[in-house]
């Protein structure tokens, strides 16, 4: 008697599909449907065999591998006999388990439990079929279909559980969402479809992580695996997705801004073979994180921290420094300061339990995958607990220091002193400017006709500034850092006698001129001679600055309790070659008075808004029908923009076509169409870039029946 012979398998990839809440995926709707299974829950599997399956002689075993050299031992394979009499799984879930669901002659039915730890990826099935109790005699079928396996944030036993629904439908489900910029005065959503579950997506990010490096033993592990997304998804080290750029140029690469969605950008990639797509900027690192993580069932959310501190030096401390006269002395000491604030700053968390930490310290975990600071050799951070980064518990494992100094550093302003015994004294320590409000988007839809869809999430990251609790977090990750203690014990200025106020700027238009406003106030019942600079620059939003745009240099005399303010008029013509990526300019003061040497700095920064695009689409619109959409956009300025383009991204359109310079004040009429598959809600996203102009935007969601 022969072993029996398969002749073929069956994953019932769309009913095991609604099951493992992995339906949405193309992958398995395609003509040759690939299986996408959720591990920790059981799947069917059809076998087809060339003769009656006779359950006392035949033998069948299953085998599943997973990368080049599966092992048992590893966890990277498994090999798990048919046993008809069994009618329950192992009661060890973190063991396969096969069970005879149907014997139906000429095919069988089998159930098959995933344990809730193996690794994520693509894996291998394998058949092998023997006679009981005959050696030497087997048949080997080797399936031909990739089998994908994913986390699991329904599964209770997996890293990545999730229990709340209208989170998993958010963080897990969700295709499309917002990326917070602009200013902590003013956010500004900037529309992005993930495309999770594109065709592309879920090979995409396999292969990422296979470039990774990350071992194939340790790809169960949410922790590495999120450590591993958050390197490969920036070019650095390994040759990853995104090359990063900020300088203004991306003449030979795509710009930041004209990015709509992550699918182009996997297309990009996979289509070079691996090729650094150009260009991305931490929205961009951020977005395509979020479809990475949430690809392979990862829990994930775009989170962006205003007044993101970049601290180089690993004091805790972002330390800015002035010459004698109150100009910055950028870089530092010698150049070799280069800390920094930026504007924003956005990064990910990603959802999972920490066991390799005390308990209270699993759940939310940010990654970065925006290339900052070296982390073990390679250009990546977390992921570290925000539990750990609220305590300032700097001590826990990934990256935690520097993601508590991002979210609570003190800015120090240091100005040149022949008196002090280092050449500089600390004239100034800001505990309020660094994160000063972190956003994510709110659970469920988006807002198309404003930015109301956030949710201020600051409070889990820090306590309320000032409080005892956040300088306690703070006095608690000092010491931990020997550089940082100095700093903290350099008392303050005795003689305050002078109240000075830099009055804050919201936001400005685009093509408006603008006030810098220092307001002073001697309170003291004598004359004070009080010497001033004021400085308006453009800064790229990672803090650096890029030009000055205009200053003004005084002393004033002040009688005693006289008010007083100061005042720098910018106007258009000042800044408009100037500017840089999203236009956004820092104010600097600094002054000393002469009588008491009492010395006072501040800074504040804000950016110039644009109008938005206005798009004309109908509401409602059928499957297979011809949707056209119309959308214009006004040119704020006196100058014409040249090298004009613009990108349209949505479902069954994704267009990017140059267009002719705009005139100065010309208003613009562009139209797009495309012919929807699916029903449900589509966005279109529209997006205009120019070499004056960068980022202007717009969105609308069309409903098709």
């Amino acid at each position: 008697m022969e072993p029996i012979t398969v002749t073929g398998v069956n994953f019932f990839c769309q009913e095991n599909s609604k099951h493992h809440h992995t339906d949405e995926y193309e992958l398995v709707k395609a003509e040759a449907p690939a299986p996408v299974l959720r591990r920790g829950e059981s799947f069917l599997l059809g076998i087809d065999l060339d003769r009656t399956f006779d359950v006392e002689k035949d033998v069948i075993r299953i085998s599943f591998g997973f990368g080049e050299k599966p092992t048992v031992i590893l966890g990277t394979k498994s090999v798990t006999p048919v046993k008809p009499k069994h009618t329950h799984f192992p009661k060890d879930p973190h063991i396969w388990g096969v069970l005879l669901k149907e014997n139906n002659g000429n095919s069988v039915i089998l159930n098959i439990r995933i344990p809730p730890h193996v690794q994520v990826g693509v894996w291998n099935c394998s058949l092998i079929t023997t006679i009981a109790g005959k050696r030497g005699m087997r048949k080997d079928y080797n399936v031909e279909n990739d089998v994908y396996i994913i986390f699991n944030p329904w599964c209770k036993e997996d890293g990545v559980y999730m229990e709340n629904e209208e989170e998993r439908n958010e963080y897990v489900l969700n295709e499309t969402g917002k990326i917070w910029t602009g200013t902590f005065k003013k956010p500004k959503g900037k529309h992005w479809i993930f495309g999770q579950f594109d065709e592309i997506s879920l090979p995409a990010a396999v292969f990422l992580l296979e470039k990774s490096g990350l071992a194939t033993a340790q790809r169960g592990n949410p922790i590495m695996v999120a450590r591993a997304i958050s390197a490969i998804i920036n070019a650095l080290d390994d040759d990853g997705l995104l090359e990063g750029r900020w300088d203004g140029d991306y003449s030979d690469g795509t710009s930041p801004f004209a990015w709509t969605g992550t699918g182009a950008i996997l297309e990009q990639y996979l289509a070079t073979n691996g090729t650094p797509v150009k260009y991305g900027q931490c929205w961009v690192y951020s977005a395509a994180t979020v479809t990475v993580c949430r690809a392979l069932g990862m829990p994930c959310r775009s989170t962006t921290n205003y007044v993101s501190a970049h601290d180089t030096n690993a004091t805790l401390t972002v330390d800015k420094f002035f010459d004698i006269f109150g100009e910055k002395i950028e870089g530092g000491l010698e150049g070799a300061g280069n800390d920094s604030c930026w504007n924003f700053h956005v990064w990910n968390d990603v959802w999972m339990t920490r066991p390799d930490l005390p308990p209270g310290y699993g759940g939310w975990q940010v990654i970065d995958a925006t290339p900052q600071e070296v982390s073990g050799t390679v250009m990546r951070c977390g992921p570290a607990s925000i539990v750990a980064v609220k305590k300032g518990e700097i001590g826990f494992l990934y990256d935690t220091p520097f993601v508590f100094s991002e979210v609570n550093a003190d800015v120090v302003h240091f100005q040149e002193n022949d008196e002090s015994d280092w050449g500089f004294s600390r004239i100034s320590i800001n505990q309020y400017h660094v994160g000063r409000m972190i956003l994510t988007k709110r659970l469920g839809p988006t807002d198309d006709n404003g930015d109301n869809d956030y949710t201020d999430i600051t409070d889990l990251f820090k306590n309320k500034e000032g409080s005892e609790a956040e300088r306690l977090a703070v006095y608690n990750a000092v010491r931990g850092v020997p550089k940082a203690k100095h700093i903290y014990d350099i008392p303050g200025n005795e003689h305050q006698d002078v109240e000075f106020d830099l009055v804050d700027i919201e936001t400005v238009p685009y093509g408006h001129k603008f006030n810098m406003q220092v307001r002073l106030e001697n309170k003291s019942d004598a004359v004070r001679t009080v010497k001033i600079v004021m400085t308006a620059s453009s800064v790229y939003y990672m803090g650096t600055t890029a030009n000055d745009i205009k200053k003004t240099r005084g002393t004033l005399k002040l009688e005693p309790h006289q008010r007083e303010t100061v005042r720098l008029e910018v106007f258009p013509k000042d800044y408009l070659n100037k500017l840089v990526d999203h236009f956004f300019v820092k104010l600097y003061a600094v002054a000393d008075v002469e009588e008491t040497k009492q010395v006072w700095s501040e800074e504040d920064d804000f950016n110039l808004t644009l109008p938005d695009i206005k798009i004309t689409a109908p509401v409602k619109a059928n499957a297979e029908d011809k949707v056209n959409i119309k959308f214009s956009f006004r040119n704020p300025l006196e100058i014409p923009l040249t090298q004009c383009s613009y990108t349209v991204e949505g479902p069954g359109i994704n267009k990017k076509e140059n267009h002719a310079d705009v005139k100065p004040k010309e208003t613009i009429v562009m139209s797009a169409s495309f012919v929807a598959k699916k029903p449900g809600s589509k966005k279109i996203i529209v997006n205009f870039t120019s070499k004056e102009i960068h980022n202007a935007h717009g969105s609308t969601n069309i409903i098709i029946e």
